[in-house]
């Protein structure tokens, strides 16, 4: 193995010094004009009128050839420099702003305008909507005719600007009720209606309502639940979430959209509701 590399450090040794006496002997030829003419140029150049020297003998092709590149280095010869003008000031006006200094405020500028940018997002993001909406209080409409409104959607009423579902909750319920959840829920239930979120607690997917079941049936994992939010069924950790609700002195509904309270905890049936037909979905509870 030793021997091998010995010999290849040889032979690329010996193809570099021929490769610089090659180029050593051309750069030599081309300068003095003593390289060899091929034989296509001297076949067309014999028939050529050659310019005599002084003493009558013409001159030869190698001769031109070495006056053409004595001229050649008469070019290269240096010129004197010639005197130097005085040195001016330049004027401030006329320079301007210099590259560096042009870039360097561009990259600070370009900076700022992306920090400005980013934290402009972010309050926006942060900034609670006052102008009504899905994440504000949203003054649903008057009572009484919510739970019109719900009986003629067959039970289950969605409200696209709340991303939530409204329905009745059973008077005779209220007590049961009164032991489980919050006051912030309670206001809404006393007075008839609850306000569900839409989103299933298992992972993210809308809830749809099933006609014939009276339930919610989550298409996407199968949880269940009843008409008034509580899990029946599914891989679902806890019943639907449901938003702050209060109802003002004239009767209308307030569902605070921005406040999201998380759902009843798995068993709990205030309700009693059983499923009223078929399920939507196969393999119904």
């Amino acid at each position: 193995m030793n021997g091998t590399i010995v010999i290849v450090a040889v032979v690329l040794l010996v193809l570099a010094l021929t490769t610089l006496v090659v180029s050593a002997m051309k750069r030599r030829d081309q300068g003095m004009a003593i390289g060899d003419l091929s034989r296509e140029t001297v076949k067309r150049d014999k028939g050529l009128v050659v310019p005599a020297v002084a003493d009558g003998a013409p001159l030869t092709g190698k001769d031109i050839e070495r006056a053409a590149a004595a001229d050649r280095k008469k070019e290269l010869e240096p010129v004197a420099p010639k005197s130097l003008a005085p040195w001016v000031a330049p004027d401030a006006d006329a320079i301007g702003v210099s590259r560096r200094q042009f870039l360097n405020r561009s990259i600070v500028g370009g900076m700022v305008l992306s920090l400005s940018t980013f934290g402009a997002a972010c309050i926006g993001f942060l900034w609670p909507k006052v102008g009504g909406g899905f994440g504000s209080k949203i003054r649903v409409g008057r009572v009484s005719d919510l739970l019109q409104e719900i009986e003629k959607a067959n039970g289950f009423l969605y409200r696209a600007d709340g991303r939530m579902w409204l329905t009745e909750y059973p008077a005779g319920s209220i007590e049961k009720a009164k032991n489980i959840y919050s006051s912030a829920e309670l206001k809404g239930m006393e007075a008839g209606v609850i306000a569900l979120y839409q989103k299933c607690p298992h992972l993210g997917c809308r809830v749809p309502s099933c006609a014939t079941s009276q339930w919610f049936e989550c298409p996407c994992h199968g949880s269940q639940y009843n008409q008034v939010g509580e899990k029946r069924g599914g891989p679902a950790p806890r019943g639907m979430d449901r938003f702050t609700m209060e109802v003002t002195p004239d009767g209308f509904l307030l569902v605070d959209t921005g406040s999201v309270i998380p759902g009843p905890p798995i068993g709990v049936n205030t309700t009693g509701q059983e499923a009223e037909g078929p399920h939507c979905l196969a393999g119904g509870h």
